[in-house]
């Protein structure tokens, strides 16, 4: 039987050894399912010595009009897609308020330039922000984003080398990916 590869994203937390308050970082793992990416997890971020939760996290199956898969990396692809998954982690501030604020989205589009006007549209890059503090995205990508990457770029170099994802775009109706929103210790998402 094939084992059906899924891609996973997650936003874990810890508070590593040093640190005054959480820390926070975006995973992205390829498994069958999310109790399969334990050893990834722990080996992403070591200072954390195990003690990880999982915040929020997906299977990424659809963004937008666009099914997402994986698939091996010897595998023939029969439709060739010129679009990338881009991880884009937008910042904003609102006024009076001690914090800098996130909003993590996936886009799919043929460049960097497409996904980044893709995040301007979003609400949160139109109100959170105000003069002198406004969303922003880090500046070399000609507007203010805090990180920007290929999600392919963020997997480990095993799933790299074996795995790639697939973009098609969908004629029909996709499914929602659901969300599982709140603090889960890592023992108990595996």
């Amino acid at each position: 039987m094939k084992k059906k590869l899924r891609l996973y994203m997650a936003l874990l937390g810890c508070k590593p050894t040093g640190r005054t308050i959480e820390q926070h970082d975006m995973f992205f793992g390829i498994a069958e399912s999310p109790a399969d990416l334990h050893k990834d997890i722990c080996n992403f971020w070591p200072e954390a010595n195990g003690k990880i939760h999982v915040d929020v996290w997906r299977e990424v199956s659809q963004i937008d009009q666009y099914s997402i898969a994986v698939i091996d990396r010897a595998a023939e692809i029969t439709e060739a897609c010129d679009n990338h998954l881009f991880f884009i982690n937008l910042g904003g501030y609102k006024m009076d308020d001690f914090e800098e604020y996130h909003y993590k989205m996936l886009a799919v589009g043929p460049t960097m330039a497409d996904a980044i006007k893709q995040s301007k549209k979003t609400a949160f890059y139109k109100h959170t922000g105000f003069k002198g503090a406004s969303s922003h995205i880090d500046d070399k990508y000609g507007i203010d984003v805090d990180d920007f990457y290929k999600v392919s770029d963020l997997l480990n170099l095993t799933s790299k080398e074996l795995y790639q994802i697939t973009i098609s775009e969908s004629s029909g109706e996709l499914k929602e990916d659901e969300w599982h929103i709140g603090y889960l210790p890592l023992k108990s998402f595996i």
